[in-house]
């Protein structure tokens, strides 16, 4: 068996994100509720064949609280507070508006 290492040790989940707010790709909602209808909780979606799992504050993006990638890399909030590394901290000032723009389009 192939260990792979942790999702805190790349940066790949902030390139699939600034992907996305750069339109190159597409997040499907992954339940039923909207971002609205959640509006204080968590909000699954897949970007390619990534799930990650976003947290809704009163309709705000505060954190990505869980991710797994196709190759078996896995992110979650706990580790990315341990290394201060939550992907959605990572991201440009640009690229949490587009990223929470396109989350209230669901």
């Amino acid at each position: 068996m192939v260990r792979r290492a942790p999702w805190h040790k790349f940066a790949g989940i902030c390139v699939i994100i600034t992907a996305l707010a750069l339109g190159t790709r597409v997040m499907k909602r992954a339940c039923k509720q909207s971002w609205s209808e959640i509006y204080h909780g968590l909000m699954p979606v897949e970007i390619d064949d990534c799930h990650l799992t976003f947290f809704n504050d009163r309709d705000t993006l505060d954190y990505c609280d869980y991710c797994t990638s196709p190759d078996g890399r896995v992110g979650s909030l706990g580790t990315w507070q341990r290394y201060d590394t939550d992907p959605v901290e990572l991201l440009s000032g640009w690229e949490r508006e587009r990223l929470e723009h396109l989350l209230n389009e669901f």
